[in-house]
């Protein structure tokens, strides 16, 4: 990847391993009067972004240098770091299930001070928050991204046949019966990669389960069966339309992948794509030209009811045992002013935090926008299951054939089996 010329050229560092990062955190240290922060960005489409605005930030603040640090697997070098301890300075993580257990085990500072925090987005706030925190009150990480899961659809192929972004779940249906009744693949879809079956599944799950489904899944304990919520009494619905869904796409779906699908959506295969915000920068990687439009799952037939998930797609942190906390929060700050915050949302298809921000000007995001607007946003809800639950595995089998009963008693087993040995049972 070619980066901009400046002092961020010197500074970006690609490792293979945490190992070898160990090493080269190793080696940043104060010279000449010069602090130097060690910087963990885990988006590898997101280095040269992160270079411009280092070179800014280094313009601004000449005592003060910042070495990026890149790794392909992220959760591995992170781990490999803390066993060493050597927490980086400044991170940029993204926020779901393993950045909340690093919350909840003290990695990262309280950064509740800053001024900022009042500028993001409450919903967003409570999406973060939800992850979990060192303690009550502690705000150890800020949104310095959003990303939103909806269905991208082709705006030429739409127009092409006259069909209508729809509104309800029997409009969808409709759509997608229009575009198979005229020899057009209605929905792209790559089974190869278990992870992608994961974005349907949590707009479905996350807009027909019940209020406070996970909290009272947690209160359960292992005692999913006799508790008040599980995934068999009340996830049926969403795995129902789910496998609808899936039933709508192309004959080698079991042998696409992720990549495969961008590319194939971008070039006009099919008519709609189950991915989010997250996927429109590596579709116009494969075709600039490719007319982009999205729309939420209306997984009901009440347009009122609909929600977009959405997700801290980058959070930015400071390491609780940090040497150089001053110089790392002015450089969280300068991370998280307007500017740079709206620029990278436009230069990476995504969301603004801020209540501030500026609305998107990205046509592919306008269907979703409204809805991220108004605050009518919930969080993902895989980022509530524990790591170890292997749900895109289970999803990938579901998809392929697999019983939703089967599906549904996997989920509720799995989690009880887990919750008996991480969840005090308040009984005993």
């Amino acid at each position: 990847m070619k980066l901009p010329p400046g002092p961020a050229r010197r500074a970006v560092r690609f490792v293979a391993g945490g190992a070898v990062l160990a090493l080269a955190l190793s080696g940043c240290a104060a010279q000449d009067d010069v602090v130097t922060l060690d910087f963990f960005q885990f988006k590898p489409e997101a280095v040269a972004n992160f270079s411009s605005i280092i070179d800014e930030f280094e313009a601004a603040n000449p005592g003060i240098r910042v070495v990026q640090n890149h790794v392909p697997d992220a959760d591995t070098a992170i781990r490999t770091l803390l066993v060493k301890d050597k927490t980086p300075d400044v991170l940029t993580l993204n926020g779901n299930g393993r950045y909340g257990d690093l919350a909840k085990a003290c990695v990262f500072a309280d950064l509740s001070d800053l001024p900022v925090v009042e500028q993001v987005r409450p919903a967003v706030t409570d999406i973060i928050d939800d992850l979990g925190s060192c303690d009550e009150g502690e705000v150890n990480a800020l949104p310095f991204s959003s990303n939103a899961s909806g269905i991208l659809y082709n705006r030429d192929l739409f127009a092409q046949y006259g069909v209508e972004v729809p509104l309800t779940w029997d409009g969808l249906l409709e759509v997608a019966e229009t575009f198979e009744a005229a020899g057009v693949t209605p929905f792209y879809t790559t089974i190869k990669d278990a992870w992608t079956m994961g974005p349907a599944f949590v707009n479905l799950g996350g807009a027909l389960q019940p209020d406070g489904f996970y909290d009272r899944l947690r209160a359960a304990g292992p005692d999913v069966a006799s508790g008040e919520v599980s995934f068999s009494k009340d996830y049926p619905e969403a795995v129902e339309k789910l496998t609808t869904l899936y039933g709508f796409g192309q004959d080698d779906a079991a042998s696409r992948d992720y990549n495969a699908g961008n590319a194939a959506f971008g070039a006009g295969e099919a008519a709609m794509y189950m991915q989010g915000s997250y996927a429109i920068p590596a579709i116009r990687a494969a075709n600039p030209d490719a007319n982009i439009g999205s729309f939420p799952y209306p997984a009901t037939n009440s347009p009122e009811e609909t929600v977009v998930v959405s997700g801290v797609d980058v959070a930015v942190s400071v390491g609780r045992d940090t040497e150089h906390p001053e110089e790392a929060r002015r450089f969280v700050e300068f991370l998280m002013s307007p500017d740079v915050v709206e620029r990278y949302a436009q230069e990476q298809s995504a969301f603004s935090p801020l209540a501030t921000g500026a609305e998107t000007t990205d046509p592919a995001l306008a269907g979703l926008a409204p809805y991220f607007e108004d605050n009518r946003i919930i969080g993902f809800i895989d980022h509530q299951l524990p790591a170890s639950l292997p749900l895109p595995q289970y999803l990938q089998e579901l998809v392929l054939g697999g019983r939703p009963e089967d599906f549904l008693s996997t989920m509720d087993r799995e989690w009880s089996k887990i919750a008996a040995r991480t969840i005090p049972n308040e009984k005993d």
